[in-house]
């Protein structure tokens, strides 16, 4: 490989790759991977570590495995493997061949910790995990030897071959790495790298009862693999003295170098999948694809595009330290995206009947409606127009303010590809005294595209034909948590955060008939209203959309 036309950039990533190839290191090659656990669905803190390790890969024409390191089988299911291929496809990026699993290499990796044993490197310890956080100490005091630490090479392989063979219980033996009790790093103080643990595998059944640990197993599957650039998240830096001596003492072939970058925290959301987690699994969303949800899958489904969630990590980029991003952010990228790319239509959430009296009874008058104005390309539609239709409730004032330019009695408005209506009478109910529907009448002359009136109004309208409107539940998605702060990860209480209004369902929509040929996923702008994602619940009978995002930008006017 050549680093002809490769641009240094700011990203220090970048930078350490552009001197390695300078120096000629790794052959030239550039190698990455991105490695899920297979414990739960991908979030957008993975979004940004796919686009990194498969961008870099692209950059620098190199190779980007998909590894999936399930070593930990008591919290692994193929529902998370074959979810983490589809959100790593979706998102615009291919593996190619390349698809890996940790359990791959169990046998080698297991041949690893016998040759540690062989070099007095690693021994079998009988302490209680309890016992083992005693004796590790402190960040100011060093821990104390294992009583088992001197077992003889002969002693701990006999042990050692008896857990792989099923002979003990889980929980009564673990094999440690043998390093310094006395290090200022505590993953440095004889870590554990296998435990016993009578779980059944997704992949490998029940051949194994002693699994690796996480510190063991990915810096061994990096070097089987012949990984590069080892692209982690930050909370890994401490780990990478481990993840070197690991590489230096098991003697295998390939060196791969660990880089940490900052993990992508975001607010109004959570970003642990252990929290995620619990959030399923309690029942306080609906699934992992919940539109809630910052997974990949709750993304998508929400409306959100690739391409949009592309641009959102670019424009994060890749630091060394920590940070929140504004969740406004996100929010911005997917507006600029919808508003090239989604068809216009017109949408009414909270209806409210208007009867437009000197209108010709039984008549149905098509209108044209463009489909897009940043696309002429896309044309445009017929909609109708007759004389019951349905206006938002938000858009009708008995007694308005100074400066609500809505409807109101007596007032104007233009109806968006329509004419100009005037209110003439307010119908309510005599008990409650909720308004039940308006009387208006309109201007034939005032007809859009061909207004011979000359009048001028300052409020304009969506609204839906009431003679084919179609029915919708409009599911309203806000922010998961209510105050702005990422959770605390350390707070255990973080339902207490959660916003109550996260969801808001309207089950009485009216939506332009044009919708019924709509997909599930497809996504448009409801006018006045925001981007919105038809969602997989629809059926023929009812449309179920979900708002992807409303059409105000606080993010772009922030940057003003």
């Amino acid at each position: 490989m050549t680093t002809d036309n490769i641009t240094t950039s700011s990203n220090f990533i970048q930078n350490i790759i552009n001197e390695d190839l300078k120096n000629n290191k790794n052959n030239g090659n550039v190698y990455t991977r991105f490695p899920p656990e297979p414990n739960g669905y991908l979030h957008i803190g993975h979004a940004k570590s796919i686009c990194l390790n498969f961008g870099i890969a692209n950059q620098y024409k190199g190779l980007c495995n998909l590894r999936f390191d399930d070593t930990n089988p008591s919290k692994e299911e193929v529902e998370f493997v074959d979810s983490i291929k589809e959100d790593v496809h979706w998102l615009g990026f291919d593996w190619e061949n390349r698809e890996y699993f940790a359990s791959n290499y169990f046998d080698k990796i297991y041949d690893c910790a016998v040759y540690l044993i062989k070099e007095g490197k690693a021994y079998v310890c009988d302490l209680t995990p309890e016992e083992i956080r005693e004796t590790r100490g402190t960040l100011t005091e060093p821990g104390t030897e294992s009583p088992y630490r001197n077992r003889s090479v002969e002693e701990n392989l006999s042990i050692f071959t008896r857990m792989k063979n099923g002979e003990f219980p889980d929980g009564t033996h673990v094999l440690r790495a043998k390093i310094d009790m006395s290090s200022p790093n505590l993953n440095m103080r004889d870590p554990i790298i296998y435990r016993i643990s009578h779980t059944h595998h997704h992949r490998t059944g029940d051949k194994w009862c002693i699994y690796p640990m996480y510190d063991f197993a990915h810096p061994l599957s990096d070097a089987f693999e012949n990984i590069t650039h080892s692209i982690c998240t930050l909370e890994f830096e401490d780990h990478r003295p481990l993840y070197n001596w690991t590489i230096e003492n098991t003697k295998v072939e390939s060196y791969p170098q660990q880089i940490e970058f900052a993990r992508l925290n975001l607010t109004h959301t959570v970003m642990s999948k252990r929290k995620l987690r619990r959030l399923v699994e309690d029942g306080y969303v609906s699934g992992w694809d919940d539109p809630r949800m910052p997974t990949i899958s709750g993304l998508r489904r929400r409306g959100y595009t690739p391409e949009s969630i592309r641009d959102f990590c670019e424009r994060i980029g890749v630091a060394k330290n920590n940070s929140t991003v504004d969740m406004a952010l996100l929010e911005h990228c997917i507006r600029e995206d919808l508003n090239i790319k989604a068809p216009r239509v017109m949408a009414v959430l909270r209806p409210l009947k208007v009867v437009i009296e000197n209108y010709p009874e039984n008549q149905v008058e098509n209108l044209e409606a463009e489909n897009n104005p940043n696309q002429p390309e896309t044309g445009s539609r017929e909609i109708t127009f007759s004389k019951t239709i349905y206006i938002e409730q938000d858009d009708f004032m008995e007694n308005p303010p100074k400066k609500f330019f809505r409807l109101s009695p007596g007032k104007e408005v233009r109806l968006k590809h329509a004419y100009i209506i005037k209110c003439e009478e307010v119908i309510k109910d005599e008990k409650t005294g909720d308004i039940l529907e308006l009387r208006c009448s309109y201007d034939p002359s005032t007809k859009s595209g061909s207004d011979t009136s000359g009048k001028k109004v300052k409020g304009t309208l969506h609204w839906v034909d009431a003679s084919n409107a179609l029915d919708a539940e409009i599911r309203l998605c806000d922010r998961l948590l209510a105050e702005e702060n990422s959770e605390d990860e350390t707070t255990s209480d973080f339902i207490s955060q959660l916003n109550p209004n996260s969801l808001e369902v309207l089950s009485t929509c009216k939506v332009e008939p044009v919708l019924k040929n709509a997909n599930s996923g497809d996504k448009f702008q409801f006018l006045r209203q925001g981007y919105f994602c038809l969602d997989p619940d629809s059926t023929p009978d009812k449309l179920v959309f979900n708002r992807t995002v409303a059409l105000r930008d606080s993010w772009a006017k922030a940057q003003k």
